[in-house]
C-alpha cells in the first residue's frame, strides 16, 4: 500500500514501511548508477531506468511538479501559493562502486527486501532520501496540500564525483532565478547510537556545513640505474619520508566555534566530569585552558578527532617498476579534509613546510573546495531539531560539520539555512556500511525518513482552508 493520505499522527515512528514501500526503494537500488570520474563512461541506460521508475512510481509527483533536467539531474520546482521560497531540498541518485561483492550478503545491487531489512548500494547513501521525498510529495498531493511558498527538490547524478555535471548547474540556474530560500536541507548527519563516548542516549547531528577537501601530491625525481649500485637514497625512500613527516606532523587541532556549540548542546547528555568541564570552557577566563584539552580529548578517537583537525590521509602511493631497478620517479597522494579556518593554501604551505626538501615537489591535484563559512545555525534550525525528535523521541540534537563532501557546499548563498540531516538511528556498524560492505536500511529507519519528509511538507503547506480541499 501507499502511505495513508491520513493526517499523520504526531508521534514516534515504531513500525517500518510496508512490502510495497519497500519494493519501490528496492527497485531504485536495482540500477547500477555507479559514479565514474570519465563523464563518457556514464552510466547512461541505468540512470534512465531509474528515471523510469521514479515517473511511474510517483504519478502525482510528475502530475504537479516541473521538471528541468540536467543531464540526469532532475531539478522539481513545486510551486507555492504566494511568493517565496521556503526550501531547497537535496538528494543524489548516483552510487559509488561496490568493492568485493563476493562479501555482501547480497548482492550489491540485487535490491533485497526481507522482514528487516532493505539491501543495496545506495540504500543509505543516497537513494533512500531521493525516494522519501518522493513518497512524502506524493502523500502531500494525494492529501490535497500545497506548499505556502514554493519549494525545489534537487537530485544530483554525479555527487560522488564532485558534482559538476548535476549540482553545480542546478545552483546555478537558481542563482539565475534569484532565488533565495529558507531552507536547504541535504545528507550529512544522521543520529547516532553508542557512537558518542559516555553519551547516554542517541544524538541527533544537524550539521551546519562541511569541510574543505584538497589532494596534495607529492613527487621525487632521480637518477635512475641498477639497484646494486644505489646512491644514498632513491625517489622511493626520498618520497616515503616526504609522506612519513607530512603524516607525523598533522596540522593543528582546535575547537572551533560550531564544535563548542555541539558540545555545549550535547552537555545534558554527558557524564559529570565533562559537563564541568564544559561548563569552564564557557568562562571567559578558564577557556583558553580548557579548549584545548577538549580538543585533545576528541582528538582519541578518528570520528571525534575529524571535528577538531584538518585531516591528513596519505591514499595512493607509487613508483618503480622491478626490485633490482632504482626508480627514476615517484609519487605520493595525500587527502585532508580542512576544518573551518583553514584554506587549500594553508594546506598546502603546512606540507612544504614540514617537508622541508626541495627536491620533493609539492602541488594540487583534482578537485578541491574550501570550508563552509560558518556563522552557527540559521533561523530553520530549530523547526529541523524539532521535526526529529518528533520522529525519534528522547535523543539529544546537536550541531557539528560533515567531514566528507556533499552537494550542498555548491548551493552556498541560495538559503538562510543549511542543515546536513537525515532521521534515520545508526550505530557505529551501520555506519561502517556506508560506502562499504553491505550497505542497508532498516525498514524502521526508512519509514522515520519518509515520516519526517511528510511532518517537513505538512509545515511549508497553506493552512486547510486555503486550499479547498479536506485531510
Amino acid at each position: 500500500m501507499r502511505p495513508s493520505t491520513e493526517n499523520p499522527a504526531h508521534s514516534a515512528v515504531t513500525d517500518g514501511v510496508d512490502d510495497e514501500v519497500a519494493e519501490r526503494l528496492a527497485a531504485a537500488l536495482r540500477c547500477a548508477t555507479v559514479s565514474v570520474e570519465d563523464p563518457t563512461r556514464t552510466a547512461d541506460a541505468e540512470f534512465a531506468r531509474l528515471a523510469d521508475h521514479l515517473e511511474s512510481s510517483f504519478p502525482l509527483a510528475h502530475a504537479a511538479l516541473t521538471l528541468t533536467r540536467f543531464g540526469h539531474s532532475r531539478l522539481y520546482r513545486w510551486d507555492g501559493a504566494e511568493p517565496g521560497v521556503a526550501a531547497i531540498l537535496l538528494a543524489h541518485q548516483d552510487v559509488v562502486p561496490a568493492d568485493d561483492p563476493q562479501r555482501w550478503t547480497h548482492p550489491p545491487f540485487a535490491g533485497v527486501v526481507d522482514a528487516e531489512f532493505i539491501w543495496g548500494r545506495g540504500a543509505i547513501d543516497d537513494k533512500s532520501r531521493v525516494l522519501a521525498l518522493l513518497e512524502a510529495v506524493e502523500w502531500a498531493l494525494a492529501a490535497g496540500l500545497r506548499p505556502r511558498h514554493t519549494l525545489f527538490l534537487a537530485f544530483g547524478h554525479d555527487e560522488e564525483v564532485f558534482g559538476d555535471g548535476g549540482a553545480v548547474r542546478m545552483a546555478e540556474h537558481l542563482r539565475d532565478q534569484d532565488v533565495r530560500a529558507e531552507l536547504l536541507l541535504d545528507e550529512g548527519g544522521v543520529i547516532t547510537d553508542g557512537v558518542a563516548d559516555g553519551v547516554d542516549r542517541p544524538v541527533a547531528s544537524i550539521m551546519l556545513g562541511e569541510k574543505g577537501y584538497a589532494t596534495v601530491r607529492l613527487s621525487v625525481t632521480e637518477t635512475g640505474g641498477h639497484s646494486s649500485m644505489p646512491g644514498r637514497q632513491t625517489a622511493v625512500g626520498r618520497l616515503a619520508r616526504a609522506v612519513a613527516r607530512v603524516q607525523d606532523h598533522p596540522m593543528p587541532l582546535r575547537l572551533t566555534p560550531v564544535i563548542a556549540d555541539m558540545l555545549a548542546r550535547m552537555r545534558v547528555a554527558l557524564p559529570a566530569a565533562r559537563r564541568r568541564l564544559l561548563e569552564l570552557t564557557g568562562t571567559r577566563l578558564l577557556s583558553t585552558l580548557t579548549e584545548p584539552l577538549l580538543a585533545r580529548i576528541m582528538a582519541a578517537g578518528p570520528t571525534t578527532e575529524a571535528l577538531v583537525r584538518t585531516t591528513t590521509a596519505p591514499t595512493v602511493i607509487r613508483g618503480g617498476v622491478k626490485a633490482n631497478v632504482l626508480p627514476q620517479s615517484a609519487e605520493a597522494l595525500v587527502n585532508f579534509r580542512i576544518l573551518p579556518g583553514d584554506s587549500v593554501a594553508a594546506v598546502l604551505a603546512h606540507c612544504r613546510r614540514v617537508i622541508d626538501d626541495p627536491g620533493v615537489a609539492v602541488e594540487l591535484v583534482g578537485p578541491t573546495s574550501e570550508p563552509s563559512q560558518l556563522d552557527g545555525p540559521g533561523p530553520a534550525f530549530d523547526l529541523i531539531a524539532e521535526l526529529a525528535t518528533g520522529v525519534v523521541p528522547g535523543i539529544v540534537t546537536t550541531t557539528g560539520i560533515v567531514p566528507g563532501a556533499t552537494d550542498s557546499r555548491h548551493y552556498d548563498g541560495l538559503a538562510r539555512t543549511r542543515c546536513n540531516f537525515a532521521p534515520i538511528v545508526l550505530t557505529a556498524t551501520d555506519l561502517e556500511r556506508i560506502h562499504g560492505t553491505d550497505e542497508r536500511i532498516s525498514r524502521l529507519n526508512y519509514a522515520r525518513l519518509i515520516e519526517f519528509n511528510r511532518r517537513l511538507l505538512e509545515r511549508f503547506a497553506v493552512a486547510p482552508e486555503r486550499t479547498g480541499t479536506r485531510r
